[in-house]
């Protein structure tokens, strides 16, 4: 994955939630809530054996495709587009 970080993400937390990301942060010594959620996004990333570096993106998952007429929606029983 790209050090650069152009893309801000906003997460909305309830608080036991953002007590357990506090809670890995302080434990691991990270400096800030957005380092913790980096790593623990990075472990569920490869929990779920998906490769972060190789840039997945949502078509490949089946729910959108992308044609020549820009996004269609997919079946998700065939797996084609509608």
């Amino acid at each position: 994955m790209k050090d650069l970080r152009a893309e801000r993400l906003q997460v909305m937390l309830s608080p036991e939630e953002l007590a357990a990301v506090d809670d890995f942060r302080f434990k691991h010594r990270m400096p800030t809530r957005a380092a913790a959620v980096r790593e623990l996004l990075k472990f569920g990333l490869a929990a779920a054996d998906v490769d972060a570096a190789a840039g997945v993106k949502s078509s490949s998952f089946g729910v959108f495709g992308r044609g020549a007429d820009g996004h269609t929606q997919r079946d998700p029983e065939t797996g084609t587009e509608d």
